[in-house]
């Protein structure tokens, strides 16, 4: 999980680096096409390609559509704040599951959880300023956006691995976010600089070994353990906008940063004691 979370960090390093240049449907479709040959390379290199066809159609296009909001108004965001800023928001995405879980997938939540979905809440308003200019600006509802499909991308994929196989899920992701983001973009296309090649091949890497290393992370480890790490995301986005920009996030960013991470750290693991009751 810390070396997905890393991946992950350079891949939106990239991201962000590509949305000065390009518009944001464009770098959805850049982030889709270059990890897509990766991707392919690996699950013929499994023997995985039989059988992906036989998926659940509707679904996969659904969460596509997901993928393609999700990394669209995330670059979006990209574009006016900082790393760290983004990813103090787009922490809120595990309350947002939990709640979206009792009213899709009808699992119970317990007056606990409310009440941690609410504080991480009240961490996201810290964060985009309960006064002043930062309320409410742009780039921070984009990122709320973002994390928002994210979270019912998340619940998809759930519904869909009752049926699919990872694999399927993986390409189908990519392939569908390829085409749909190119036709976005298509309209505003900005022929892509020969100066960028280095940043999309980073995408490429960053994005492809991030997936496996997630992956690999929920299969062979429990979620409780696992997920918490995900914010070590915060330390990477701190560390990148001081290298690259020079820019360290305020007391607000970090306060609500650290209340939503609180919010979603309980979450996680009152989730998986949940599980482990049912499941002794």
């Amino acid at each position: 999980m810390l070396t997905a979370v890393m991946m992950f960090s350079f891949m939106d390093t990239t991201m962000k680096l590509l949305s000065a240049t390009y518009p944001a449907t464009q770098v959805t479709a850049l982030r889709a096409l270059s990890s897509l040959p990766l991707l392919c390379v690996y699950i013929w290199y499994r023997g995985a390609f039989r059988g992906i066809f036989k998926v659940r159609w509707g679904m996969h296009v659904f969460r596509a559509l997901l993928g393609i909001g999700m990394l669209t108004t995330f670059a979006y965001g990209l574009k006016a704040l900082s790393l760290a800023e983004a990813y103090s928001i787009f922490f809120i995405a595990p309350a947002l599951i939990t709640m979206l879980s009792v009213f899709v997938l009808k699992e119970r939540v317990v007056a606990g959880q409310w009440v941690a979905i609410v504080v991480g809440l009240v961490g996201v308003l810290v964060v985009l300023r309960p006064e002043g200019s930062g309320f409410l600006t742009l780039g921070g509802l984009a990122i709320l956006a973002a994390a928002a499909c994210y979270a019912v991308s998340a619940i998809t994929a759930r519904l869909l691995a009752r049926t699919d196989s990872t694999e399927s899920m993986m390409f189908w992701l990519l392939t569908l976010m390829a085409i749909g983001g190119v036709a976005l973009a298509w309209p505003v296309w900005v022929p892509v600089r020969a100066a960028d090649g280095w940043v999309l091949l980073a995408l490429a890497l960053s994005g492809f070994f991030g997936q496996l290393a997630i992956t690999k992370a929920f299969s062979t480890g429990r979620a409780s353990i696992v997920a918490p790490f995900e914010y070590t995301a915060l330390a990477w986005g701190v560390a990148i906008d001081w290298l690259l920009w020079q820019a360290l996030p305020d007391g607000y960013t970090l306060l609500g940063a650290g209340i939503i991470i609180a919010s979603g750290i309980y979450l996680v693991r009152r989730e998986s004691a949940h599980k482990e009751s049912e499941h002794p």
